[in-house]
């Protein structure tokens, strides 16, 4: 299936997540743009520190981004002004600048010589100009102003307006069965069930829909909560009242995870760094959610109980149809896993493209550093293995030209400028 013809889940445009230390902004994640199709994994890899975790915190709205827009099945979930407000800052600037060069150019222009009518007729262009000017501020300022006041609705009312959404489907689904249904009996029955599943979707949330598994399973589960209670609770906060369901479900969803029904009255510290794993990946697919963001879900594990959680979530995406966004610094586990690889420095994507494409054909000189960097049981091959280091200094010459994303290949995306996008081309025809 061509990527035209495939569902996009996710939707990331111009991501921006800015954290202020003092008088310094730090910039972890800065334009990032990717889309993520249904039921696909897709890989986002890069060193400590370039803003993997950051990106997808932001994306499950854990954080309130700065900048650009992230789109769930359709909706825009989060949205930052920081772009819009800049917007109105600049052509404020650029007003002010203006209309002061063209005063100072009219101060200029009016000498002791200069008649009363020049005078007039002078002052009067520069009012002309100067009304050109305010009328192409405000309409930044208008329509800045208008997204700024989109972009907080959206983000504030995209649960509300999910909920609105599947209530009306419940509406739909139960409002013609109660008018075909004569049977007095079943009609009660049938208007206690419409109740109950439409007091549930008016709780129902679309973040429910996606979910997140966390990097250190210790941390993440709560000490003083039994197994049992820290998987049921995203049942009981969506409204779930029925105690008999919440153990079945809690029951069925041990077992998808490899546990047994025995483990719900224990407390994670009975158990070992991977069955506690077992238990997040459990709290996370209690809700049927159509999309996990895995941060780092094996990097705190041993290397043997790593395949075994890998190997699970291969389970779960088959039997489920998830849709995962896999965070990881580890290149050969990522490979394995995902369809599509995003490699990430400095809070941006400089290569974006297929699993075995990307091993294939590593344009970008940071890909090749993390590629070089691989070890392989295979103590002649470690011995001739040479290591690429990544200079941006001198690997680039972003003087003349910035850098873009730019597709060297079909489905092959490369953050490059001109110069090195032609040298890319070449590369990739011998």
């Amino acid at each position: 299936m061509n990527n035209d013809e495939k569902k996009v889940l996710l939707k990331v445009e111009h991501l921006e997540q800015f954290f202020k230390l003092g008088k310094h902004v730090n910039k972890a994640v800065n334009d990032v743009n990717f889309e993520i199709y249904e039921g696909e994994v897709f890989g986002l890899v890069g060193e400590s520190g370039c803003g993997k975790t950051t990106t997808g915190r932001s994306i499950i709205r854990l954080y309130d981004i700065t900048g650009g827009s992230v789109y769930f099945d359709g909706k825009r979930i989060c949205a930052g002004i920081r772009p819009y407000k800049e917007a109105i800052k600049n052509a404020k600037n650029k007003f002010t600048s203006e209309v002061k060069r063209l005063s100072n150019e009219l101060n200029e222009k009016i000498t002791d010589d200069t008649t009363v009518e020049e005078k007039n007729k002078m002052v009067e262009d520069f009012k002309k100009q100067k009304e050109i000017l305010e009328k192409e501020f405000l309409k930044v300022v208008q329509e800045n102003t208008e997204l700024i006041k989109q972009a907080k609705y959206d983000h504030k009312n995209c649960n509300k307006e999910f909920a609105k959404f599947e209530m009306q489907k419940v509406k739909d689904q139960y409002e013609p069965l109660l008018a075909q249904t004569t049977d007095e009996e079943k009609k009660a029955s049938l208007m206690q069930e419409y109740k109950e599943k439409l007091r549930l979707a008016k709780k129902d949330r679309i973040m429910n829909k996606m979910q997140m598994i966390f990097q250190d399973p210790i941390a993440s589960l709560d000490p003083r909560m039994t197994v049992h209670d820290i998987i049921a609770e995203g049942l009981i906060i969506r409204g779930v009242k029925d105690k008999k369901f919440i153990e079945q479900e809690v029951y069925r969803v041990l077992d998808l995870v490899g546990l047994v029904p025995e483990h719900a009255s224990r407390y994670p510290h009975e158990f070992s760094g991977g069955q506690r794993q077992r238990i997040g990946i459990a709290r996370a697919i209690i809700l049927n959610p159509k999309m996990i963001i895995a941060d780092e879900p094996i990097s705190a594990l041993d290397v043997s109980i790593q395949a075994q959680v890998i190997n699970l979530l291969n389970e779960l995406r088959d039997k489920m149809g998830l849709t995962t966004l896999f965070i990881a610094h580890d290149l050969s586990v990522v490979k394995y896993f995902s369809d599509r690889i995003a490699v990430m420095y400095f809070g941006k994507i400089v290569e974006l493209a297929t699993s075995d494409e990307l091993f294939k054909n590593p344009f970008h000189p940071y890909t090749k550093s993390l590629l070089s960097a691989i070890p392989l049981p295979d103590p002649r091959f470690e011995k001739k293995r040479k290591r690429i280091t990544y200079n941006p200094l001198s690997d680039h010459d972003y003087s003349k030209e910035g850098p873009s994303m730019r597709e060297v290949y079909p489905g092959h995306f490369v953050y490059c400028n001109t110069e090195e996008f032609e040298k890319y081309q070449k590369e990739m025809k011998k």
